[in-house]
This record gives structure tokens, sequence and C-alpha cells, in this order.
């Protein structure tokens, strides 16, 4: 009986949560990074947690190489395999961008519970969809040229210059709608 009343009330909590809108907005406001920090953080990153949704409406999350400017476009790539990545954004472009750079963990006194790990994270919520067509070549080598410089990878490490896989690499351009950043500076929290 104890279950079926945890149930109940998990459900309830459940029920307040879809009526509320919690998309974009923070509960901790106090740590909430200002926008243009937030762009500079994903702007010098290069792997995020990509969410998508399928068909039945489970989730799925994988991690992808991005690259981001500026404003509104986030650019993600894969192979050419058909996965699920590929699957869910066709049925439904939408995804949820999670990027994150941990620190180290302060201990608190008495108990691992009141401690706390410094870390940033941004989240971004956007629509996806495959970049082809004319320039597509010419937007996936950009893509790997940035990917590069943000990785401090040298081309010359390379035996072969350039990219001649280029056709075999599907490219996806995010729109971003809503883009959040949070800074956790550790204990006083």
């Amino acid at each position: 009986m104890i279950f079926d009343f945890e149930l109940t009330l998990a459900g309830s909590y459940l029920n307040k949560l879809e009526s509320n809108q919690h998309r974009g907005r923070m509960v901790r406001g106090d740590r909430q990074m200002p926008d243009k920090d937030t762009r500079e953080f994903l702007r010098t990153h290069a792997v995020a947690h990509v969410g998508t949704t399928d068909a039945s409406g489970w989730p799925y999350v994988v991690a992808l190489m991005y690259v981001y400017e500026a404003g509104d476009l986030l650019y993600l790539h894969t192979g050419p395999h058909q996965g699920h990545f590929l699957a869910n954004v066709r049925e439904n472009p939408r995804v949820c961008i999670h990027v994150d750079e941990p620190g180290p963990m302060q201990r608190g006194q008495f108990s691992p519970c009141n401690s706390a790990l410094v870390y940033k994270s941004a989240v971004a919520y956007g629509e996806v969809r495959v970049f082809a067509g004319a320039g597509a070549d010419a937007k996936k080598a950009w893509f790997f040229d940035r990917l590069l410089e943000r990785l401090k990878e040298p081309m010359s490490a390379y035996e072969q210059p350039g990219y001649p896989m280029l056709d075999r690499i599907i490219l996806f351009e995010a729109s971003l709608k809503i883009v959040t950043g949070k800074l956790n500076v550790g204990l006083r929290h």
C-alpha cells in the first residue's frame, strides 16, 4: 500500500510539472550565466550530448561533435550510417543540446550531501535539419576546419590533407530557439 501511495504522489507531482513550462526557465536563477558568457562557452567546446525522441516518444541521447560560432545556428555531424539519431530527427526535428565542463568536487562538512561540484553547462533547445544541397560540401569543410581549431588539431598531423570523405558525412544544422547557461562555483550554493 505504501508503494501505491508513492506512485500517486509521484503522478501528482509529474502532472504539476507537465502543466508548467520549464524549458528555458532556470529554477536557480542565481546560477544563470549571462547570455554572452553562455554563447562564448558553447563556442569554445566541441562535444555535446544531444537528446531526441523516437516515434514512440522514447528519449535518445548521444554525444556528437559540434561547432557553434555565434547567433542561433549550431552544426553537428554523424557518419553515413542511417542510425538512431537520424531516424529520430527525421520523425521529430526538436532537439535538446547539452554541453558541460565539470570542475573539482568541493567537500562539505559532515556528509557528501552538502558537497558541491564546480561546473559550467549550457542547454539549448531547437530544431535540426540535414544540411544538404548546393554548398553542402563547402559547409562540411568549414565545419571540420572549425572543429580542428577547437580541438587544437593541426591538419599537418594527417597523411592526406583536406577532407576526401565529405560525401560520407551527414551535417546537421540546428536552429536554436532557447539557450541557457549555468555556473556552479561550489559551496555556498
